[in-house]
C-alpha cells in the first residue's frame, strides 16, 4: 500500500467501468479494481437491445467499450478484491496478497444471478469463505470443498491445495485441469452446506462429504461478506437515490443495487455514484 486514492471502483461492470471514467473525468486519483474489464457475463450476452445508440452481441458491446477504455486512458488494476475495512476515515481494499487505500469507495461487484447454495449464506464466517488468501491457512491439514466457478479460479483451488490434505473441487464448466494429487473433481455445485455450530459436510447428489469448510470462488463476492456493517437487503446492497450507502463514503452501482439488472441501469448509476463521491469528497474537504 503506497498512496490514498481519492476513490477506489470495486468490480469490472458496466457500472464499475461508468463509475472508473466519470472519477477520470472529474479529476479523482481514482483506483478501478477487477479480474478483467466488462466481465465474461456481458461478453456471452447473445443480444444488447436496452443501450442507447448499440446493437449487436456482448462480444461486439465489450470490444466498443475496450476501444472507448483505451481511447480515454482509463487504467484497471487486474485483482479481485476480498475485503473493503473502514480505517481512519477512508477504507483498506485488500485483493489476495495487496492492499489499496481509498477515501471513498464505488461497489459495482455484481450479483451471482445463480443464487446461493443452500447454507452458504448461514454458514458465512463459520466455515463458508470467499476467500483463499486470507482464509486459506485455517484448514492446514483439513480436508476442505472449494466451488470453482470458472477456471480463471483454478490457481486458488491450488492453492488452497498445499495448504489442506484433501480439497474437493466442484466444477461447473467443462473440463476442469488441476496438478495437485490432493484435489478431487466434482462436475457441477453442491445442493447444499450443512453443519452445526460449524460446516461439517456438503451435499452433491444426495451424498456427504464431511469437510471442515467451503470456499466459494468465483466473480461476484456477496455484499454481506466483502464490507462487514454493510446494509443489504438479501443479495443486494441498500442504497439512497445518489448511491450513497449506510457507511460514510461508501457507494454502490449496478446490480448490486437490486434490479433491474440492466446495462443502462449499471452506467447511470455507476456515474451517479462517482459524482456523489466527488460530493462527499469536496465536503470533507471545506469541513
Amino acid at each position: 500500500m503506497e498512496k490514498m486514492y481519492d476513490i477506489a471502483v470495486v468490480g469490472g461492470g458496466i457500472a464499475g467501468y461508468a463509475a472508473a471514467l466519470t472519477a477520470k473525468n472529474l479529476g479523482l486519483d481514482y483506483l478501478w479494481l477487477a479480474p478483467e474489464a466488462f466481465g465474461e457475463k456481458t461478453r456471452a450476452a447473445e443480444y444488447v437491445r436496452n443501450y442507447p445508440a448499440f446493437s449487436g452481441d456482448g462480444a461486439a458491446f465489450c470490444s466498443a467499450l475496450e476501444t472507448q477504455r483505451t481511447r480515454e486512458g482509463v487504467a484497471l488494476t487486474r485483482a479481485r478484491a476480498d475485503g473493503v475495512f473502514a480505517q481512519g476515515g477512508g477504507y483498506f481494499i485488500s485483493a489476495g496478497q495487496s492492499v489499496f487505500s481509498a477515501r471513498t469507495v464505488v461497489l459495482a461487484t455484481g450479483v451471482d444471478l445463480k443464487g446461493d447454495v443452500k447454507g452458504e449464506r448461514e454458514f458465512f464466517g463459520r466455515g463458508v469463505s470467499y476467500c483463499a488468501a486470507c482464509d486459506g491457512a485455517l484448514y492446514r491439514g483439513k480436508t476442505i470443498a472449494a466451488v470453482v466457478s470458472s477456471p480463471r479460479y483454478e490457481e486458488e483451488a491450488e492453492y488452497l491445495a498445499s495448504i489442506a490434505a484433501r480439497v474437493h473441487c466442484f466444477c461447473p464448466y467443462k473440463e476442469p485441469h488441476f496438478k495437485a494429487e490432493n484435489i478431487v473433481v466434482h462436475a457441477g455445485v453442491p445442493e447444499a452446506v450443512e453443519g452445526g455450530a460449524r460446516v461439517e459436510q456438503i451435499v452433491k447428489n444426495h451424498k456427504t462429504l464431511l469437510v471442515s469448510g467451503v470456499f466459494f470462488l468465483k466473480d461476484c463476492t456477496p455484499a454481506r461478506a466483502l464490507c462487514g456493517g454493510l446494509e443489504t437487503d438479501g443479495a443486494h446492497i441498500v442504497t439512497n437515490k445518489d448511491g450513497s450507502t449506510n457507511l460514510p463514503g461508501l457507494f454502490a452501482a449496478g446490480d448490486v443495487t437490486g434490479t433491474p439488472y440492466q446495462y443502462a441501469k449499471a452506467a447511470g448509476e455507476g456515474l451517479v455514484a462517482a459524482y456523489s463521491a466527488r460530493k462527499y469528497l469536496s465536503a470533507r474537504k471545506n469541513r
